[in-house]
């Protein structure tokens, strides 16, 4: 214990290391120490110092001394993907959200056509109204709908990597408008529930394939590594004169 109390106190200098907690056998000449960490940014946890002894050796030695948390001690909360984060809404332009292979709100194409199409294809338009959109009324909701934040012009749109048309979570239309308009079923679009153009796009294509880096954290903002070569003692005049041809693109 008097090896172990040494090792706990030389590995946590400068801070203190309370008393023994006791010990625990972990095979054959191998047992761990526990001592209490005094430590304030380490409240709750606990050093723990395994020692060993060799067959046939009399001299005790330290395998290993480690930190580890205690039932009190303070944790960070478990890491959770930026992916699981993502909440409806959180996307904007230029985001661009990959969609899992196993994604369950996706399945082939082929594998939806049922008799219900058979059904559609026999409905009569306007059957059980007593009125339905007119041509005129038709286009002009087309207009203002593809020229609205839902159409090809839109910010979003413009930094998308493909087009609604092509996206799985697109539903079209029925009638007339079906060749140029659908709905968008994607919880995470900022379109979702909304009709958007054919044409129209977002981040949240069923089919991005490009995958976050394992990192989020950013570039650094001060370049502290990088350097430039300048020449050393080099008159006033000449310096000028190589930031002139520097500015029109000469080296």
């Amino acid at each position: 214990m008097d090896l172990a109390r040494e090792a706990a106190e030389e590995t946590a200098h400068p801070a203190p290391v309370g008393e023994h907690l006791g010990l625990r056998s972990e095979g054959d000449r191998v047992v761990t120490h526990s001592f209490e960490s005094l430590d304030p940014a380490y409240r709750g946890w606990r050093w723990a110092v395994t020692v060993t002894r060799a067959s046939r050796a009399k001299a005790v030695t330290v395998s290993e001394c480690v930190l580890v948390p205690g039932d009190d001690a303070l944790l960070a909360p478990p890491w959770v993907p930026w992916l699981e984060r993502l909440r409806p809404g959180d996307l904007g332009p230029g985001d661009l959200l990959p969609t899992a292979p196993d994604d369950v709100r996706l399945v082939p194409g082929y594998t939806e056509v049922d008799e219900s199409v058979e059904r559609e294809s026999g409905w009569e338009l306007g059957l059980g109204r007593v009125r339905v959109l007119s041509r005129e009324g038709r286009d002009e909701a087309a207009a203002r709908w593809y020229d609205g934040v839902a159409g090809p012009r839109a910010s979003i749109a413009a930094s998308a990597p493909a087009q609604c048309s092509t996206c799985g979570f697109f539903v079209a239309l029925a009638g007339g408008l079906r060749q140029m308009f659908g709905v968008c079923a994607n919880e995470y679009a900022p379109d979702d529930g909304r009709v958007v153009s054919a044409d129209h796009g977002c981040g949240a294509h069923s089919e991005a394939v490009s995958i976050p880096a394992a990192s989020e954290h950013g570039p650094p903002i001060i370049d502290e590594l990088g350097y430039d070569v300048v020449p050393a003692g080099a008159p006033a005049a000449e310096e000028a004169e190589i930031q002139d041809e520097e500015a029109l693109g000469h080296s």
